[in-house]
């Protein structure tokens, strides 16, 4: 479904990504962890098309998409839920999804996707006429994620779905990427905590400043002991 290769980015003269190669095959769930300011945020726009990349190569499906802009990849099937949620708050909940469905190819997917999410989210649904800026910030995070949805997404990036959110709607939002990635949606989160992101995930990889130091299954980089040592409190 994605393949990144030798992908190199920067912020003037400073590199963030260092060849960074990883891939993403279709019906995965695959984490990318890491500390602060390793640049997984900044992989994640780069995928999405938010950030211009230095070099390589970032396939979708076998075509290389790198020059192809955000709009054109949201057309082509590639769902995103930013950090931080980044919803409309002076819009409702209603007038955010129907945003996530503007760059749908088929207009008329908007209103059965929308009552999919509603379905998934029945708590959006209570507050589809509600300013979201007005909710909490798990019900925030709810909407960015349906948001995504509405586009009927083949590839879902997530970035840090726990930032700032309290424990019960941490493994919430959790619950809901696994169930997304079980209903068939190929999913590619990047997440600080590694504990939760592993425990859902079939593969990880582990990036730090900018390149990626660790990659196997999901279940074997939580028994790796610099990975239990650095990332999960052991």
């Amino acid at each position: 479904m994605l393949k990144i290769v030798d992908l190199e980015v920067a912020y003037g003269k400073m590199e963030v990504l260092k060849k960074v190669s990883l891939e993403v095959k279709k019906g995965e769930l695959v984490c990318v962890i890491g500390p602060n300011g390793a640049g997984k945020t900044t992989l994640i726009k780069t995928v999405m098309g938010l950030k211009e990349a230095k070099s390589g190569h970032i396939l979708l499906e076998g075509k290389d998409i790198l020059g192809v802009p955000a709009w054109k990849r949201a057309e082509m099937g590639v769902g995103y839920v930013p950090e931080g949620r980044r919803i409309f708050g002076n819009l409702t909940v209603e007038e955010n999804l129907r945003v996530g469905g503007y760059r749908l190819p088929d207009a008329k997917m908007v209103r059965p996707n929308t009552k999919k999410v509603y379905e998934m989210f029945p708590r959006l649904e209570e507050r589809r006429n509600q300013l979201a800026r007005t909710m909490s910030g798990g019900e925030q995070q709810m909407l960015a994620i349906g948001r995504a949805l509405v586009l009927g997404p083949r590839l879902l990036l997530i970035d840090e779905v726990s930032m700032g959110l309290m424990p019960i709607m941490v493994k919430t939002c959790f619950k809901i990427i696994k169930d997304l990635n079980d209903q068939g949606i190929t999913v590619m989160v990047v997440e600080q905590n590694a504990n939760k992101a592993l425990k859902i995930a079939h593969r990880g990889y582990v990036l730090e400043t900018g390149n990626i130091v660790l990659d196997d299954t999901a279940e074997n980089l939580r028994m790796n002991d610099v990975v239990q040592k650095a990332y999960l409190g052991n």
